[in-house]
């Protein structure tokens, strides 16, 4: 009872994902610490909160932002050395980048070794400038300014002279009527806008966004999908030789070891529970393990993913009839011994134990590759929701059958077919495991598995699976038929024409449908592919004022070079030829990349929450107008607003489903 309590609170405990907010998950901190009479250490330390990293002070090209620090000025005093950095640095593949990075987590610590005449005459000017990322997502580079001690000659802005919850204020640079900005259409460049106030287009609408309310079923869906995932898996499951010849042998001995019906009704139902709550219990016990981020880790390490792709391709040479691979058959022996011994539940939970070990050669690589999956969405939840669906598909036709016995005479005997599902199982292992590899590929930079090569291999796996579905290749464990079944006849079909489905891909075509399986394009060596929606703006007020002057709803795109579930939203979304229409024709798409670099004109400062920011870049300044202006700092984030800049309806963040960006289109 204890067991199914907890089992149910874990089930419906979940974190609720509100309106956009404001993300600030380090918090920096600067002190001189003496050394010696005439020297001494300045420590800047970081302090990160749970699951989120900050980047290392060397970074590869085409990478996140590293973290710079520099000594704006240093009066009175003399580095002694270089900066010197004291936290541990992890290595690892960076999922958001496809690539190895290093950062650390929870402290990082760096020292500077000074020497001087007079400690109390010391001031130093610090500037951070740094980015942090958790498992799926990353902040707009940020800049933190430090001092210590007081400088012979004020500064003009100082963090020490900033009052905690003062408002936010913005000093918004002139807008420029030139048009050097704007897209190479000659129409649009030839525009003369009238200028609409700074003050108008920089007006927070927090409020009025909130007004509109968010969509806080993301988390619901995911979960939904996993379940739904594991599902399809216990399904697949159910048809192996493993489990089903078991079905009508173990509700026949439920209904006939007892003259009362309904209360051999009751034990099947009840081993029907028994493998739900052995299951779950697992996805449990992993989490409590491992952690959610941990297992999200592993789920990206390279060495695990190798692992994983032998494992897979093991179990893919088993179901094709080379090897049998089995658990100790003293486990299953035990078990069943211990169900004999036994009596009322005790001795049915032990019959469930007994089918979870004698059915793993069966279902063990289904169960792995769901873990898997399910690991990389970050949720504690996530096993356990998988391994239920699992368990339930599982479970349900011991519990069916009982209630509907003489339907057991209907279901298809034991024979050559199970083999078949098996060897396609195996086939399916083997297309699995190529992206298991493909993400150490990534990680250790080998190029051995690049699009193109992926692709071919995957579109030669389904062939051969549709030649074999159809009769034309034998395994030494297949029955001897001389026809083609009319169901293997049409799943033979449906996998050649997938394999024929994914040839373009060879050329660079997007192939939405297996775009999370597949390495990115930018592997690919040959694209042909051009088919991309490019923004009519990277220039806000210059955007908006040309939304004015043809009074055309606006939709501003915060993203970034380095976000790749931006780059996820325009390959699967954008690329729909109903969105794109729109997009090109109904909207002004203006595009803000916060981490673009290039330095501003006439850089400025603004205070935020108490502290004074300097924004001396194109992308600082797009980065605060998302954080004034809209109250978010995450990319990707869209907005919809009308030529003043007011919102039109909610905001839209990352979702690969056409249909839903359409829904939000509408509501213009």
């Amino acid at each position: 009872m204890r067991l199914k309590i907890v089992l149910f609170v874990a089930l419906f405990t979940f974190t609720l994902q509100g309106f956009g907010q404001i993300f600030d998950p380090v918090t920096w901190s600067i002190e001189q610490k003496s050394t010696g009479k005439n020297t001494a250490d300045i420590i800047i330390k970081a302090k990160l909160d749970k699951g989120w990293h900050l980047y290392g002070l060397n970074i590869p090209p085409d990478g996140p932002i590293p973290t710079k620090i520099t000594f704006e000025k240093l009066e009175n005093a003399q580095k002694e050395g270089s900066l010197q950095a004291l936290s541990k640095l992890i290595e690892s593949y960076d999922p958001n980048f496809d690539m190895n990075l290093n950062w650390y987590s929870g402290e990082a610590v760096f020292v500077q070794k000074i020497s001087f005449t007079d400690p109390a005459a010391v001031y130093a000017n610090v500037t951070v400038n740094y980015m942090v990322c958790d498992d799926s997502r990353c902040l707009p580079p940020s800049e933190e300014l430090l001092t210590i001690g007081k400088p012979g000659v004020k500064p003009a802005i100082t963090s020490s002279e900033t009052t905690s919850g003062t408002e936010p204020v913005i000093a918004v640079l002139p807008i420029s009527t030139t048009t050097d900005s704007l897209t190479a259409d000659s129409v649009i460049a030839q525009q003369i806008f009238t200028p609409i106030a700074s003050e108008v287009l920089w007006t927070p609408v927090i409020e009025e966004l909130k007004s509109f309310g968010a969509d806080k079923n993301g988390a619901g869906r995911s979960l939904m999908w996993i379940f739904i995932l594991g599902f399809l898996g216990g399904l697949i499951a159910l048809l192996t030789p493993c489990v089903w010849p078991i079905i009508p042998m173990t509700v026949s001995f439920f209904l006939k070891r007892t003259k009362d019906k309904s209360r051999g009704r009751r034990d099947a139902v009840f081993y029907g529970l028994a493998i739900i709550v052995i299951y779950v219990s697992l996805g449990l016990l992993i989490t409590a393990i491992f952690g959610a981020s941990a297992l999200n880790s592993l789920a990206t390490n390279a060495v695990f993913n190798l692992l994983f792709f032998a494992l897979l391709v093991v179990f893919a040479i088993s179901f094709f009839g080379v090897f049998e691979i089995q658990l100790p058959a003293s486990w299953a022996n035990k078990m069943d011994a211990k169900a004999d011994a036994t009596s009322g539940i005790v001795s049915i939970l032990f019959m469930a134990f007994t089918l979870v070990l004698v059915s793993f050669s069966c279902t063990g690589p289904i169960i792995g590759t769901l873990l898997v999956e399910v690991s990389v969405s970050g949720s504690y939840l996530g096993p356990a929701i998988g391994m239920l669906g699992f368990a339930v598909a599982l479970a349900l036709p011991f519990s069916f059958f009982a209630f509907f016995p003489a339907l057991l005479q209907s279901m298809p005997k034991s024979g050559g077919w199970l083999n078949k599902v098996k060897v396609v199982l195996a086939f399916l292992e083997l297309a699995l495991a190529l992206k298991f590899f493909s993400v150490a590929d990534l990680a250790y930079g080998w190029r051995l598995l690049d699009r193109e090569t992926f692709l071919a291999l995957w579109i030669v796996i389904f062939a051969l699976l549709g030649f074999y579905l159809i009769g034309k290749i034998k395994f030494a464990h297949d029955s001897d038929t001389k026809t083609t079944s009319v169901p293997g006849l049409f799943l033979g079909i449906i996998s050649l024409a997938f394999a024929v489905y994914m040839v373009p891909g060879l050329w660079g075509a997007p192939l939405k449908s297996v775009s999370a399986f597949a390495p990115p394009l930018f592997t690919q060596d040959f694209n042909l592919y051009e088919n991309e929606v490019h923004p009519k703006f990277m220039d806000y007020e210059k955007g908006m004022q040309y939304a004015a002057q043809n009074n055309m709803p606006v939709i501003i795109d915060f993203t970034g070079y380095g976000c790749v579930n931006c780059r996820k939203m325009e390959a699967s979304v954008w690329t729909d030829p109903r969105v794109t229409d729109r997009l090109n024709n109904e909207f002004v798409l203006i595009s803000l990349y916060v981490d673009d670099k290039k330095a501003l004109a006439e850089p400025y400062e603004v205070e935020e929450n108490g502290k004074t920011r300097r924004i001396r870049t194109i992308g600082d300044k797009w980065s605060y107008l998302q954080r004034y202006k809209f109250g978010a700092n995450a990319q990707p984030f869209y907005v919809m607003l009308d030529p003043e800049g007011k919102p039109l309806t909610r905001f839209l963040e990352f979702q690969e489903n056409p249909a839903e960006f359409l829904k939000w289109l509408d509501k213009k």
